[in-house]
Formats: C-alpha cells, sequence, structure tokens
C-alpha cells in the first residue's frame, strides 16, 4: 500500500503556478513522485496532477487541504481534489441482466490485479445474484416502476452512503438514473455503451448497424449527466467489421470492446487520472 497524496488542480492559467505548487510541497518535505500539466491554450486554463510522497511530510493529511489553499490554491483561483492512496478506494456496481461486463470487473478485482474494494452490486433485476454469490459481494435488489424510481433511488442512495461508496460504475444497468441521484455522485458514476448512439439507438444496436453495413463497431464510457449519454467521455475503443461477418459478430465483437473500454475508465478512476471540466475530460 502506498503512502502518497494526489492534488489534482485546474484554475485560469498564468505564470508561477508549476513553481507554486512544486514549492508548496518542497517546503514541507514532500517529495514529489509523478507530475503531469497541460494547458488549454484556448480556453487559456491550467490542468495539473501531482503525487507525492507523505512519508515525512510535515502537515497532517486532515490539515494539508486547508494549507493549500491558504498558501497556494485561492492565489490562482484554483479548483482541487486531494486524494491518500492509503485508503482503498470504495466502488459500487450497478447491473440488469447482462453479464459481460460484471465478469470482467470481478475477475480483474478478485485476481489483484485492482487494489479496490467492491462492498455490495446493486440491481434492478435479481437474475445475476449468482454472480454475486460466487465472488461473495453482498447483492442487492431494487426493482424500479416509474411510481417507485424516487422511493427506490432514496435507498439505493443510503445504502450507498452506508457503504462509504466513492464511485459507481453502470455495469450494463438498463435504467435511466434520475437527475437527483447523479447530484450525489457528479463525475463519479462511469457508464459503458455501444458508441452507435444516437445513430442506432433502440434494443438491438448492432441489428441496426448490420444492416447499414458499418465498417467499424465502437464503445464509449463516460461520466453520467442529467444529459442522457452526453456526460465526459473517458475512453473510446473501436474494431472494424468486414462483409464477412454477421450479427453474432458485431454482437460478440462488441461486448469485448465495453469489456475493455469500461475497465480502461475504471482503471483511470481508481488511479485519480481524471479531470472533467466543461464536458469534457483530461486525462493524465
Amino acid at each position: 500500500m502506498k503512502n502518497t497524496a494526489i492534488l489534482l488542480i485546474h484554475c485560469p492559467d498564468k505564470k508561477g503556478i508549476v513553481h507554486a505548487v512544486t514549492d508548496f510541497l518542497f517546503a514541507n518535505n514532500g517529495n514529489i513522485i509523478d507530475l503531469d500539466q497541460h494547458v488549454d491554450q484556448d480556453q487559456a486554463l491550467f490542468f495539473m496532477r501531482v503525487e507525492w510522497d507523505l512519508t515525512g511530510f510535515s502537515i497532517p493529511k486532515e490539515k494539508v487541504s486547508e494549507f493549500f489553499g491558504t498558501l497556494v490554491g485561492d492565489k490562482f483561483q484554483m479548483k482541487w481534489e486531494l486524494h491518500f492512496t492509503s485508503r482503498k478506494t470504495r466502488m459500487a456496481i450497478f447491473v440488469s441482466k447482462m453479464s459481460h461486463c460484471l465478469f470482467d470487473i470481478l475477475q480483474r478485482y478478485q485476481s489483484g490485479e485492482w487494489d479496490i474494494e467492491i462492498p455490495l452490486i446493486i440491481s434492478n433485476h435479481p437474475n445475476l445474484g449468482y454472480i454475486a454469490e460466487r465472488f461473495n459481494i453482498p447483492f442487492e435488489v431494487f426493482p424500479i416502476t416509474k411510481a417507485t424510481k424516487a422511493e427506490q433511488e432514496a435507498k439505493e442512495l443510503e445504502l450507498l452512503a452506508h457503504h462509504d461508496i466513492d464511485f459507481i460504475v453502470l455495469a450494463r444497468y438498463m435504467q435511466i438514473i434520475s437527475a437527483d441521484f447523479i447530484t450525489h455522485y457528479p463525475n463519479r458514476i462511469i457508464n459503458i455503451h455501444h458508441s452507435f448512439l444516437p445513430a442506432f439507438p433502440g434494443a438491438k444496436p448492432y441489428h441496426q448497424a448490420y444492416k447499414r453495413g458499418v465498417k467499424i463497431i465502437g464503445a464509449t464510457s463516460h461520466y453520467v449527466t442529467a444529459d442522457l449519454d452526453q456526460g465526459p467521455i473517458i475512453a473510446q475503443d473501436i474494431a472494424r467489421i468486414t462483409h464477412k461477418e454477421n450479427v453474432k459478430d458485431l454482437v460478440r465483437k462488441g461486448k469485448d470492446l465495453e469489456k475493455t473500454v469500461l475497465s480502461q475508465a475504471i482503471w483511470k478512476q481508481m488511479q485519480h487520472k481524471i479531470l472533467a471540466y466543461n464536458n469534457r475530460t483530461v486525462i493524465f
């Protein structure tokens, strides 16, 4: 387990930002182990991710954000997030009836590839409960109708707060999440969908794509916002299609893409390497 801290920063661009941040860490006996920055010259915005070793750091963890704001952040009109790697990230998974993304996530979790905690899986159907049982993870079912949606989401939010969840992954969760629910986890709900949207909406996008003779198919992971499937994009990928492939081939390739693209987004989230701004993302 690492004992480091991570700052994600964005602010109006001006001279001296890097010097101010690194000098703050140096002055308090912080050893920088990773630093990445980007300037959006069109919008004159500065972005940075910096990670440093906390061994011997002179400011207590609970005071770091306060001291940073007073000495650096406020001066440069910064907005920032502070994370400590000594605490394992806690992720909740939402699923419906499709299992391919769920199996992929839990395999990575069980194998130790991901140093993370998954306290629970939530679903609107009972179908995948056997998978959660196999991996010894609590499985909670909240059937949702138009009439019960607000009440059920309130129960879900209470459960998520009880488990101190950091972010949520929609692993092919076929239910639209309300705007009110999203406000509790802004830029902390990750979704995966086929990249045909909005060109091929509905239940059978691969069938529609096959009929149109597409030459590529894709998948997109993004943060969930109140605008359906319009949130900041985290990761994307494609697979090429030829005339020799049928609908089953498209579905198979599409599922593979969905698994890998979703896992890429989760990995970046776990590493605190995503900075969302103006419905876009900077991926460090």
